[in-house]
């Protein structure tokens, strides 16, 4: 596994960039960040996503705007149909374009708030999904006239949609390169093994650094200490899974990490003001 700034395909006379993934075994891990916006839809899968420091449960319909610059990846578990590929339906497109498009026009300025609040990623309810779900597919079969005009279209309807931020700890937009490649390995391992015990010398190897450059390093740019961070992601993961599964706290706890359960319950009261058991009751669930 290795993280890389990914570099996207482009598309004669087309102002975006698009990509229709369709994966028989998995989608893989790949840690990666590119200077685009993009807009994902995943179908006929469920697994995690990764984005910034958010971790979370997808499955099919799920939609996600990641704005430039922020690490992100998805993780599949399963296919729901196993006889279809998991399949990525993906739209970039650059942050100046949208800025052009979005200030000469009045009428775009609610995209324009939209696409400032996607630095940390933003999840669109199932019913924007569903609702733009038919005009997103056709984008991948239409000329770049009608492509263009219809992702507008589809901004547009989201941008009414009360989308959730992903990530606490938005872009880093000015990390020298060498830096940014220490940072990426390191998180890169981190989304990876969260899991469980990582060690600091073993996350200071991985960036090539010393333990004190390491410390420097990681809260220069994420604004987080390391166990701040870890802890973040797991209980991310616990949230993800104490909301959209029936699996008991005791397992929940052991998966992301947690040897003492005490210990989970007292770091996710921390973290949410409520004990597990209290956060699913908000969805309904014992």
């Amino acid at each position: 596994m290795k993280p890389f700034r990914e570099k996207l395909p482009t598309e004669s006379g087309s102002s975006v960039s698009r990509l229709n993934r369709r994966l028989d075994e998995a989608i893989p891990f790949q840690w990666h960040h590119h200077p685009e916006f993009e807009l994902t839809l995943t179908l006929n899968s469920r697994g995690q996503r990764f984005i910034g420091d958010h971790v979370g449960e997808y499955d099919h319909g799920d939609l996600v705007l990641v704005g430039p610059n922020l690490p992100h990846t998805w993780f599949s578990h399963e296919k729901i149909d196993r006889a279809e590929p998991h399949t990525a339906l993906v739209m970039w497109f650059h942050p100046d374009w949208a800025a052009q498009m979005t200030s000469d026009f009045i009428e775009f300025r609610n995209i324009s708030a939209m696409l400032t609040r996607a630095s940390g990623g933003l999840h669109f309810t199932g019913t924007a999904a569903t609702a733009v779900r038919g005009g997103f597919e056709a984008l991948f079969s239409q000329p770049p006239t009608e492509r263009l005009l219809g992702l507008l279209a589809i901004l547009d309807r989201l941008s009414a949609d009360g989308a959730k931020t992903l990530s606490v700890s938005g872009p880093q937009q000015s990390i020298p390169g060498e830096s940014r490649e220490r940072i990426d390995r390191i998180l890169a391992h981190i989304h990876a093994n969260y899991t469980r015990v990582l060690p600091l010398p073993e996350l200071a190897d991985i960036g090539a650094l010393s333990l004190s450059g390491l410390h420097r390093l990681f809260l220069r740019h994420t604004g987080k200490t390391i166990s701040d961070y870890i802890v973040h992601m797991r209980i991310g993961d616990a949230c993800a899974r104490l909301s959209g599964t029936d699996q008991p706290v005791r397992h929940i706890a052991d998966m992301i990490g947690y040897n003492s359960l005490a210990n989970f319950n007292r770091q996710f009261r921390a973290a949410k003001g409520m004990t597990p058991r209290d956060y699913r009751k908000l969805f309904g669930t014992r």
